[in-house]
């Protein structure tokens, strides 16, 4: 009887990799961005495999913290290249999503699927409340400092913050209980992940011209193949940067022991907190930038809401593409003022940005919602 069950649990899970990873159907004319989806599944796996080997050399004692990482660094075989690869993998990962995220908007894939891309922008917070705890654990000087401003965000809401630090300060409670939520998410990401492959698969992929389309081609060997080669060359950029470092992603103040008494001049995260960090900048309330900084992500959860449950096929208008390349600058241009010092004239700029940033979030989704009632 036991055989029999083991003998049919192996049936249907060889079906299941079958119908998900060789039978698949894909629409022929998907290009090239189509492909930072995968990548940033091997990504996270890549995050997940590093974290686990990092963690059997890490103390979360706020005394012992830095020290641990630098042993890592000099006591560890390879210890530097693990480090390099999970802190320099962060930074790849968010730079998959934006992609991955910026094809989704520009291709229209929330009219398609609204279901895949709210899971999907689900899976974006849980990142980035995953790097947040992970950029804590090192605690330099950049990380106890960008901890307690993100923390201090919640001070409206009563003892939230001594039930989150375990104390009314980014202490040693507050970096264990950090070190356990950074450990745990990641796997609730991943089961969040399957479900997001469950309502793309359901649907099938959308493609570039926006239509539901009968031209498809199986999963396995056409797009694997092309999946694993450009997987190829985001590990080669993996070697690069962490035996080379062509790019400096980290803020040199978090090479130096944290130290509560001493206030950077100027405290920024790492580049990919630096939009929401410029909304948060730009607004002189500070529960208003609360505000701004979290509606500015969920606000795209409306646009799911905007297509005809009659039709899987969307419009592409003039006006929703104009707001959309617009909207794409803006962000560009958030990058480099959230990593600028506040001074009055980046300050201006982001406010005036933040308003257009938001209107235009309006026009395009007013825009398909005036085109599906119509």
């Amino acid at each position: 009887m036991f055989g029999m069950f083991l003998n049919l649990l192996k049936v249907n899970y060889v079906m299941l990799v079958k119908s998900h990873l060789q039978s698949y159907p894909c629409p022929l004319q998907i290009n090239t961005f189509y492909n930072f989806g995968f990548l940033l599944g091997m990504t996270m796996i890549i995050q997940i495999m590093t974290g686990i080997m990092l963690t059997m050399h890490y103390n979360s004692d706020t005394s012992l913290a830095f020290q641990s990482i630098l042993y890592m660094y000099y006591e560890v075989y390879n210890g530097n290249l693990l480090r390099y690869f999970h802190s320099n993998g962060a930074s790849i990962v968010f730079l998959c999503i934006y992609i991955h995220i910026s094809r989704s908007l520009f291709y229209q894939s929330y009219l398609y699927n609204p279901n895949t891309f709210s899971t999907g922008l689900v899976i974006f917070l849980m990142l980035m409340a995953i790097a947040f705890l992970g950029y804590t654990l090192p605690y330099g000087q950049m990380s106890f400092w960008g901890a307690t401003v993100i923390t201090n965000l919640l001070s409206p809401f009563p003892n939230i913050i001594e039930f989150l630090l375990g104390g009314f300060t980014v202490s040693n409670p507050t970096i264990k209980r950090f070190f356990i939520f950074h450990f745990i998410l990641p796997f609730l990401l991943m089961a969040l992940v399957c479900l997001h492959i469950f309502y793309l698969h359901f649907h099938s992929s959308s493609n570039p011209l926006r239509i539901s389309t009968n031209n498809k081609i199986p999963f396995f060997p056409y797009l694997i193949l092309k999946d694993c080669f450009s997987l190829f060359l985001l590990l080669a950029f993996y070697f690069i940067q962490s035996h080379y470092g062509l790019f400096s992603l980290s803020h040199p103040d978090n090479s130096i022991p944290a130290n509560p008494l001493v206030t950077p001049a100027h405290i920024v995260p790492e580049w990919y907190f630096l939009v929401q960090y410029s909304i948060l900048k730009s607004i002189p309330n500070k529960n208003t930038g609360f505000l701004g900084l979290i509606t500015s992500i969920t606000f795209l959860f409306l646009l799911t809401e905007s297509r005809n449950v009659t039709t899987l096929t969307s419009i592409s208008t003039p006006i929703a593409s104009l707001s959309l390349n617009f909207l794409f600058l803006i962000t560009i241009v958030f990058f480099y003022i959230g990593a600028q010092a506040p001074t009055p004239i980046y300050i201006s700029t982001a406010r005036v940005l933040t308003v257009y940033y938001y209107l235009l979030l309006h026009c395009i989704l007013l825009t398909f919602v005036s085109l599906y009632s119509s």
